[in-house]
């Protein structure tokens, strides 16, 4: 065999040839988009095994401090944004910083978990019966540190979203149109329910995010999280991800607060048609219209 594949006997060519369109099924065609999303994905072990892997297994949380958490929530968002500065990908080397994807993919979350932390938590409170209770400078009576770890978890999840639905659609192209919608509709609903199930399940072992029923979180209160992604999956993909469509900053701020607002609406009228999942005292509940810190 030639050092070269296109060199090589026509089965063997048939072969390479197939294999580099198995992999395609996957990975996006703009190879800014495609460096980004590998990124974001191996940088994803580093913060999980760092919060999940040693300090709620080891119960460092126990001693931690203001400062400590806010520290955990830095170190593990940070490098996010520092690493792609400094180690640029070939893909990006000739392309200004506002062009590449991995800008325009972290602008989106931060715009969107900004959104869900700061008013979509206390949906959490009036709803599902959560409470943080571990020490920590907070932002509208949220965390600092959820801000941060919340950035990270998004990426991954909104990376890993993408990965399936391009490899679904790949797969399904050949189905009529409506079929195709309720595929991948039914797709998106399925993984939506999962990580935010996944999500709630992972974090059992750290007693300081309570709720007053946890398995009435894993059932009912995990499709209630699984809203954010019911909405914010099938709207992150579209990011530069049709050749010849790139988009500006401006225009990718636009989308997630977009986004922000449907899940904002759907969230309450969950809250005031369905109400919370489990009894919550009288002087948590917001009985009045319209969201929840309003009354």
């Amino acid at each position: 065999m030639g050092s070269g594949g296109l060199d090589s006997s026509s089965s063997n060519g048939k072969i390479k040839s197939k294999s580099k369109s198995n992999s395609s099924l996957w990975l996006a065609s703009n190879p800014s988009k495609r460096w980004g999303e590998m990124f974001f994905l191996f940088y994803t072990p580093f913060w999980l095994t760092l919060c999940l892997g040693i300090v709620v297994p080891y119960k460092l949380y126990e001693s931690f401090t203001e400062w400590e958490y806010l520290l955990i929530g830095l170190v593990s968002a940070l490098p996010a944004f520092l690493i792609p500065l400094v180690l640029v990908g070939k893909a990006d080397s000739s392309t200004c910083w506002r062009d590449r994807y991995w800008v325009k993919a972290s602008l989106w979350i931060i715009i969107f978990s900004y959104v869900g932390n700061y008013f979509w938590t206390h949906y959490f409170f009036t709803v599902l019966g959560a409470s943080y209770t571990f020490p920590s400078w907070r932002m509208n009576n949220v965390p600092h540190t959820t801000f941060l770890l919340s950035h990270v978890c998004f990426l991954f999840y909104h990376v890993a979203s993408n990965l399936t639905l391009r490899r679904l659609r790949h797969s399904i192209a050949d189905l009529s149109e409506p079929v195709q919608w309720i595929v991948e509709a039914t797709w998106i609903l399925a993984l939506s329910y999962f990580i935010a199930y996944l999500e709630t399940f992972a974090i059992a072992n750290f007693p300081y995010y309570e709720f007053v029923d946890r398995a009435a979180m894993y059932k009912v209160g995990s499709l209630f999280y699984a809203i954010y992604f019911l909405v914010s999956f099938p709207m992150f993909i579209r990011i530069d991800e049709k050749p010849g469509d790139r988009w500006d900053l401006a225009r990718v701020a636009i989308d997630s607060l977009g986004a922000a607002m449907l899940v904002t609406i759907i969230l309450d009228l969950w809250r005031i048609y369905l109400g919370p999942i489990i009894p919550i005292p009288d002087t948590k509940q917001c009985i009045q219209p319209g969201i929840p810190w309003f009354s």
